[in-house]
C-alpha cells in the first residue's frame, strides 16, 4: 500500500468531500482545475527499469467489460517489457467512485480509474489528478481530433481535465410499426414535446377499456431533465453550469424544470404512458417488449434495443426532443472518463498511464470500442476507418446519435453541470418528478425538490474552499 504525506488540513477536506460527495464532488475552477501535480515528461518512463505497472480500475461489465479487457490486451502487447496495465472491475459506477473516494483517504489510489461524466467536479475537487492538458502540453500532442462536445464536458477554461472514454447521447427511439398503423411517418418524428404528446394520442391502443400499447414512455430519470433543459438552450446550475465558479444552486425549478414535471404529469394522467418509476431497467423492458410506441434512452441502448426487436419490430431513431419547437439549445454526453491518478504514484507510473489513455482515445482503438459496445467513439477520426463505416452502415440508425453530437453547439448549457453533489441533485430531480407524476402541483415539487439539495451544494462548497 502506497502511503502519501498530507496536511491535516488536506486530509480533512478530503474526509469533509467524501462524506459530502455521496456520489461525486468539486475546486478551483481555472484552467490547473485537476489539481496541481505536474506532467512527468517522456524521460521518466524511458529511464524506469524493468516493467511498469498500471492500475487501472473500471465500471464496465459484460460485453463492455470483455471491450476494455480487450483494448486494454492490445496495449500491454505493443508495450511488452516495459508497460503492463491491470484492469479490475470495481462495480457500476457509483460503486467505482465510492471505492475510489476509500483509496484516497487510505492513501491507495490506482493509477488510472473511469469515473462517470457527474463524478468530475470530485474528481477535479479531491486535488489526486493530473491534468490531461498537462500531459498534452508537456508533448506538444494535439487534442484537436477529440470530438468538441464531449470534450467541451470535460474541461474548464478550454483545459481538458480527464481523457473522455465511453460516451453516449440521448434518442428518441421509435417502434417503426406502430407509426406506420396509426398513420404517422416514422421518418417524421415528433421534435418537442407537445409533438409527442400529439402523437402518442394517436399512437395509444385500448382494448376492452385496457391499454395494450401506449404512445410513449421513459422512466422517471433526473438525467432526462438534464437533457430537455440543455435542449432549452439554459442551464441546471448558476455560474454558467458551475464553469465559471462553483454551482451555489440548481435551477430545475425554473420554468424548464416545471414545463417537463407538469408534461410528464400530464402524459400519466392521460394515459399515453405507464408510470414505470425511476427505475431504467422497467422503462426499457416496456419498450423492448413493443408495449410502447416512443421512448426516451441513451445511444447505449441502441444494440440491445435492436436485438430485443427482432422479429417483433423495427426500431427507428430520432433527436432527442427540445422542450420547445422555438428552443434550439443542444443535448447533453453522458457516460465516463479516464483520470491519472498523481500522489503516491511514480513518474513513471504517471507517465505509463498517460501512454494508456492516450492509446485508448486513437482512432483505431476508439473504432473497436465503438462497434464493440455501442458507445460513441469520442475521436473523430474513428468514423473514418473501414470497420467503423461498416459497423455504422449495419446499424444506420446510429447515425441519428452522430449527426445530432455534430449540430450540437458547444456552450456552458450543453456542457453540462459541473457540481460538486450532482448525483444528489439528480435524485433530488427524479423525487420532484416522481411526486408530480403522483399528483402533487409540479411547481411546488419541484421547488421542494430543489431546495433539498441547497444545504449539501453549500456545505461542499465550504469545504472545497477552507
Amino acid at each position: 500500500m502506497r502511503s502519501i504525506r498530507r496536511t491535516a488540513s488536506a486530509v480533512s477536506v478530503l474526509a469533509a468531500l467524501a462524506l459530502i460527495a455521496a456520489g461525486c464532488g468539486g475546486s478551483d475552477t481555472k484552467g490547473d482545475s485537476a489539481g496541481s501535480v505536474d506532467a512527468p515528461d517522456a524521460s521518466a518512463l524511458d529511464s524506469a527499469t524493468g516493467v511498469t505497472k498500471v492500475t487501472f480500475w473500471h465500471g464496465m461489465k459484460g460485453a463492455n467489460g470483455t471491450a476494455v479487457d480487450k483494448l486494454v490486451a492490445a496495449f500491454n502487447e505493443a508495450n511488452k517489457g516495459k508497460i503492463e496495465v491491470t484492469p479490475v472491475y470495481q462495480g457500476d459506477y457509483d460503486e467505482t467512485i465510492t471505492k475510489y473516494k476509500t483509496s484516497v483517504q487510505q492513501g491507495n489510489t490506482p493509477s488510472v480509474v473511469q469515473i462517470y461524466d457527474i463524478g468530475s467536479r470530485f474528481m477535479i475537487d479531491s486535488k489526486q489528478t493530473v491534468a490531461i492538458q498537462k500531459f498534452a502540453d508537456k508533448d506538444g500532442y494535439t487534442l484537436d481530433s477529440i470530438e468538441p462536445n464531449i470534450a467541451n464536458y470535460y474541461s474548464i477554461d478550454g483545459k481538458l481535465n480527464s481523457m473522455p472514454f465511453n460516451t453516449s447521447m440521448p434518442l428518441l427511439y421509435i417502434n417503426k410499426e406502430a407509426f406506420v398503423k396509426a398513420g404517422l411517418d416514422p421518418a417524421k418524428p415528433p421534435a418537442n414535446l407537445d409533438e409527442i404528446m400529439a402523437a402518442a394520442k394517436k399512437l395509444t391502443v385500448k382494448e376492452g377499456g385496457k391499454t395494450v400499447q401506449y404512445g410513449f414512455n421513459a422512466a422517471i430519470y433526473g438525467w432526462f431533465v438534464e437533457q430537455l433543459i440543455a435542449q432549452s438552450g439554459t442551464t441546471y446550475c448558476d455560474n454558467e453550469n458551475g464553469r465559471k465558479d462553483l454551482a451555489s444552486q440548481v435551477d430545475f425549478a425554473g420554468e424548464q424544470g416545471v414545463k417537463i414535471a407538469t408534461w410528464y404529469q400530464e402524459m400519466v394522467k392521460q394515459g399515453l404512458m405507464p408510470n414505470t418509476g425511476k427505475k431504467t431497467d422497467d422503462a426499457q423492458a416496456v419498450f423492448k417488449s413493443g408495449t410502447s410506441a416512443m421512448h426516451l434512452e441513451s445511444t447505449g441502448s441502441l444494440r440491445g434495443y435492436i436485438d430485443a426487436a427482432k422479429g417483433k419490430f423495427t426500431v427507428m431513431t430520432a433527436p432527442f426532443p427540445h422542450l420547445s419547437a422555438t428552443d434550439t439549445g443542444g443535448p447533453i454526453i453522458g457516460g465516463a472518463s479516464l483520470w491519472v491518478d498523481g500522489p503516491g504514484h511514480s513518474d513513471a507510473e504517471k507517465r505509463a498511464s498517460w501512454e494508456f489513455v492516450k492509446f485508448a482515445s486513437t482512432p483505431e482503438q476508439q473504432a473497436l470500442w465503438h462497434t464493440g459496445t455501442g458507445y460513441f467513439p469520442i475521436n473523430s477520426k474513428a468514423l473514418d476507418l473501414p470497420a467503423d463505416k461498416a459497423w455504422v452502415a449495419q446499424y444506420p440508425q446510429f447515425t441519428t446519435a452522430i449527426t445530432q453530437l455534430h449540430n450540437t453547439k458547444p456552450t456552458n448549457a450543453s456542457s453540462g453541470c459541473i457540481l460538486g453533489v450532482m448525483p444528489q441533485a439528480r435524485k433530488a430531480a427524479e423525487d420532484g418528478l416522481e411526486k408530480a407524476v403522483l399528483g402533487t402541483d409540479p411547481a411546488t415539487a419541484m421547488k421542494a425538490a430543489a431546495e433539498s439539495i441547497k444545504p449539501q451544494i453549500d456545505t461542499y462548497n465550504k469545504a472545497v474552499k477552507k
